[in-house]
């Protein structure tokens, strides 16, 4: 699943490439893509002018003139691509943007898992599932250390299922959680209230860095994701600890060993990483 690195490498390409544009006409081969009402999705869009393209967490939100927004939630392997008009559906193209200067935008989903819905400007962070429950996003001016302590002082669970429930913090995903837990030196089923304020101190520092570090890296490409240009990721080669199980760690050489957290494949050092009891 895209995380928020990915999300916001495809909101940039986006806004390079469309923002601006107008609607001119919607179709919708894969009905279920769309979570609103369908005929009000294909006929409040035409004529809309795609003003601005923001992202919250994983989400995507193109802001319409007539203060409207789409919620776009990309899940395993959503993507957009622009087209010149008249160019084919792909096989799995479930949303086709006409726009008024002779191109089109699709959204492709081999999985079928994305989703999008149309609300009134302002409704989206009280209305959409998911999207109204989230945490602060990652950054310095939003994540604040006094938060981290208190989250996760009242908590009792492992630290990688904490980090991966996005009402707790926006944005990060198995990959993301697995380096920042490996550079903090974090064993993945230590539970929250263990770990102490300086180490807390260092996870947030952490994260914030990676996340950045992984953006403008323009995201992690494991299987599917690429950019609005068909372009992968570039931090895959960067990765110090996802993806590496059975090999030596870049810290100490220990093996790496991987295990199952929350039912997700977890990588981790078990020399570096000593869980907390």
């Amino acid at each position: 699943m895209p995380e928020l690195p990915e999300v916001e490498t495809v909101r940039r390409g986006l806004t390079n490439l469309v923002k601006g544009a107008i609607i001119r006409k919607v179709e919708v081969p894969y009905p279920k893509v769309v979570t609103s009402d369908l005929t009000e999705f294909k006929s409040d869009l035409v004529g809309r002018t795609i003003e601005k393209i923001d992202r919250r967490g994983k989400y995507l939100l193109f802001r319409f003139s007539n203060n409207l927004t789409m919620v776009s939630h990309l899940r395993m392997e959503g993507q957009y691509s622009v087209e010149p008009e008249g160019a084919p559906l792909r096989k799995h193209t479930e949303v086709v943007f006409h726009l008024e200067d002779e191109r089109q935008l699709f959204y492709n989903d081999t999985r079928r898992f994305g989703r999008m819905t149309l609300v009134k400007t302002g409704d989206e962070l009280v209305t959409v599932s998911g999207l109204k429950d989230l945490g602060p996003e990652p950054t310095e001016e939003d994540l604040k250390l006094s938060y981290l302590k208190e989250i996760f002082n009242r908590s009792h669970r492992m630290v990688k299922t904490f980090l991966l429930d996005q009402s707790n913090i926006a944005g990060l995903g198995n990959i993301y959680c697995d380096e920042v837990l490996w550079m903090s030196k974090i064993h993945p089923e230590t539970t929250t209230d263990k770990l102490s304020d300086r180490k807390l101190s260092e996870l947030r520092k952490n994260i914030i860095a990676e996340i950045n570090r992984a953006t403008a890296h323009h995201g992690t490409t494991v299987h599917s994701f690429s950019n609005i240009f068909g372009e992968t990721g570039q931090f895959q080669n960067e990765l110090q600890v996802y993806g590496r199980a059975k090999l030596p760690c870049l810290r100490c050489g220990t093996t790496l060993e991987k295990i199952k957290v929350g039912q997700r494949g977890t990588t981790f050092c078990p020399k570096c990483q000593v869980k907390k009891v």
